[in-house]
């Protein structure tokens, strides 16, 4: 197998079974077997785990923005988000449960939060007066999005065509309760 193509076999994996039980559970016998590899080739692409898990991370950051984008919010971001974590829903639990969770990895998570919250904000000047209700709001909404994205996908992604107006209608409620007449 082409090197390229061996490298992305061996990060699809590693998402797998670093989704199921994260970092520190998680050994490169698990990811080898995953995989189908011997360590020898594992290791010919990763000097560590923790490479090949900030690999694997780089990656579903870099999917997700693709997807998603990473500069503003608009009546597209929504559903661009949810079809994001259909489409790598290990990846994206990796990033937002796992990786989280994980002090050597949390800057990623971490970063990803401080964009969306800052995005979140400048979105929210138009709805919410400038003042500690619109900075608690632009922290809310994305934290609230992930989690209930997250909960989507935990429960089989049930009606993955109304799923975005549904949430949507959730983060309206938040922007509703941060508004101060």
């Amino acid at each position: 197998m082409p090197r390229a193509e061996r490298r992305e076999q061996i990060l699809d994996a590693a998402t797998r079974a670093f989704a199921r039980t994260g970092f520190a559970a998680t050994g490169l016998d698990d990811v080898a077997a995953e995989a189908g590899v011997t360590h020898v080739i594992l290791y010919r692409h990763f000097a560590s785990k923790s490479e090949l898990y900030r690999a694997v991370l780089d990656r579903a950051c870099t999917r997700l923005a693709d997807t998603v984008g990473t500069d503003d919010f608009d009546s597209t971001s929504l559903p661009a988000l949810i079809r994001a974590a259909a489409a790598d829903p290990d990846g994206f639990r990796l990033l937002f449960r796992h990786a989280a969770r994980e002090p050597e990895f949390r800057d990623v998570v971490d970063a990803i939060r401080s964009g969306s919250t800052e995005v979140a904000h400048r979105h929210l000047g138009a709805a919410i007066p400038e003042g500690p209700w619109r900075d608690w709001a632009a922290h809310v909404v994305p934290t609230f999005t992930l989690e209930a994205v997250i909960a989507w996908l935990d429960l089989g992604q049930p009606d993955p065509e109304g799923a975005a107006e549904r949430i949507g209608r959730a983060i309206h409620g938040v922007i509703q309760a941060a508004h101060t007449d």
